[in-house]
């Protein structure tokens, strides 16, 4: 028993307050316990800091001299919610073991979004239904009053926002199919954008999900030193539950989400920003969806490459991230495989318009299978640059990379979670990415083959550990960087493993060692049959004398 102890005392918080959390779930299907939890947690978060700056205008000191605690502008000023005394958190906390707690709940998440437009019809009022108990519901109140213990908004915001998104990915494990429409798993979240490298200027996600692209990025440059305030975020999103948990994640870290539009027509048939050229689009749109309406857009001016198929959005989304793209732009998009290959539909010959007339391929990354928690269809990284001579964020030197593509095959790294799910560790993310960049930036194509083990800690890609960026090399099993002129002789499919071959441990395979072995197999087996036939003629022919 003290062992155990030990162990859930050991156990990060936020893997404690989800376990808390779902005992409470009872009978609650994930997908709606799903809203009362993550707007409960939202809840605290505007409450801690909205107490906090209450507090520094009732002390009134320095620049807060006579300031008004319940004046509302005084808080929009400082870009924190106003929330009125009905739905404050000291307010629920009095009222969580009463039978009514649901209503007060539901209250309090009006009375907000009447004070905050910018919050309105994002807030769940979910918490006075008969399947939620009001015990479960006060037990909740209880956990989440838990979070983020002391009085400063940045420890707060810090601690509740790495809870939200951490729930998130817990409700979308526990939702399987259902939940990976909401959400991006982290590690791959993570790669794309350790790749793409948004330091500064417009991020967009025309299918923005839960809004994990934008947290990412944030956090992205938070940990290079850069500067927050020089990224822009823009998203669509065309189911509304999905829309508010993106409100409400973006809200959570002090994220401007007033360029997050929903509208349930989707990106294609009601594009809600026109005339956006952004400077980086990160995105994972639904593979292979039939029923996009590309009958109703044959002549969109946005199709440049070739009129996608009816039956298939794959191509019409590359397309659609093409044209929002400014001319210094770059794209890091996650799509079904199929669409390195097929030929169906005219999408063969969109892929070569991509490839040769638009110049816009730049990477394709192959991902591990069972990554995806809604699909087992397997998935690949694009990467598409409207200005490939340039260097990574237009400040490195110019590389000739505008001739050839870089294939990494990824499907050999990530470990299992569970038994359905695998994520990239830290260490696999790194690696590609280290490859990428050292591929960008390096002047000349290596194609010397090194040794195909995973680099060390600190070494990029199959060079030693150097400060700097390193020289681009060819890996067998794992990355090359392939003319265009190659990815022309095979007719333009983009499958990676078509173009950096086999690690070298399988090239080893020796073939006159390997063909004396199976001769020697062969023969002692037809040894074995000889004699086995010698068996059976001789009893044969005893049992006919």
């Amino acid at each position: 028993m003290a062992k155990a102890a030990k162990e859930n005392k050991d156990e990060p918080l936020e893997k404690q307050l989800w376990k808390a959390a779902d005992k409470l779930r009872k009978n609650i299907d994930a997908a709606e316990y799903k809203h009362v939890v993550m707007g409960l947690i939202f809840l605290k978060y505007i409450s801690d800091s909205f107490e906090e700056m209450f507090a520094r205008l009732q002390a009134g000191e320095g620049e807060y001299a006579g300031a008004d605690p319940e004046d509302k502008d005084e808080y929009k000023a400082e870009n924190v919610f106003f929330v009125p005394s009905e739905a404050r958190w000291s307010h629920l906390v009095a009222r969580a073991k009463l039978p009514t707690i649901g209503t007060v709940v539901d209250e309090a998440m009006d009375a907000i979004e009447k004070e905050n437009p910018s919050l309105k019809g994002v807030l769940p009022k979910v918490f006075a239904r008969q399947n939620l108990d009001p015990a479960s519901l006060g037990g909740l109140i209880d956990l989440v009053g838990n979070i983020a213990l002391g009085d400063a908004k940045s420890r707060s915001a810090d601690v509740l926002g790495h809870v939200f998104e951490y729930f998130l990915g817990e409700f979308a494990l526990a939702e399987g199919k259902q939940g990976g429409q909401f959400y991006t798993p982290r590690s791959i979240v993570e790669l794309l954008v350790m790749m793409l490298e948004p330091y500064k200027g417009r991020v967009f996600d025309p299918c923005c999900g839960s809004g994990g692209m934008f947290v990412q990025s944030e956090k992205f440059v938070e940990e290079h030193q850069g500067r927050v305030n020089d990224i822009s975020i823009y998203g669509q999103e065309s189911n509304q539950t999905t829309w508010r948990l993106a409100k409400m994640n973006l809200a959570i870290r002090g994220i401007d989400s007033s360029q997050v539009k929903w509208n349930n027509e989707g990106s294609f048939l009601n594009d809600a920003h026109k005339d956006l050229k952004a400077d980086f689009i990160i995105a994972n749109p639904p593979f292979n969806v039939s029923d996009w309406s590309g009958e109703l857009l044959r002549g969109d001016g946005r199709w440049q490459y070739g009129a996608p198929p009816a039956g298939n959005a794959n191509f019409a989304w590359l397309q659609h991230f093409a044209y929002h793209l400014n001319p210094q732009g770059k794209a890091g998009v996650v799509l079904a495989k199929g669409a390195l290959t097929s030929k169906t539909s005219g999408e063969g010959d969109i892929r070569k318009a991509l490839i040769a007339d638009g110049n816009l391929i730049d990477c394709i990354v192959n991902l591990p299978a069972k990554l995806f928690l809604n699909t087992q269809i397997p998935a690949a990284l694009w990467f598409m640059n409207r200005n490939r001579t340039v260097g990574a964020n237009n400040h490195l030197p110019l590389h000739p990379r505008k001739n050839e593509i870089l294939f990494i095959d990824a499907r050999n790294l990530g470990h299992l979670i569970n038994r359905r799910t695998k994520e990239l560790s830290h260490g696999d993310i790194q690696h590609i990415a280290d490859t990428y960049h050292a591929w960008r930036t390096s002047s000349v194509i290596d194609k010397t083959t090194s040794h195909s083990t995973k680099p060390a800690s600190g070494q990029v890609a199959g060079y030693p550990a150097q400060a700097g960026i390193q020289p681009y090399q060819d890996i067998k099993g794992f990355c090359a960087s392939v003319s265009l002129a190659r990815v022309q002789e095979l007719d333009y499919v983009l499958t990676p493993g078509r173009y950096v071959g086999l690690p070298d441990e399988e090239d080893d395979f020796n073939f006159a060692e390997r063909y004396t072995a199976l001769k020697a197999e062969f023969e002692a087996q037809l040894l074995e049959e000889a004699k086995l036939n010698k068996a059976i003629t001789e009893n044969l022919a005893k049992v006919k004398v």
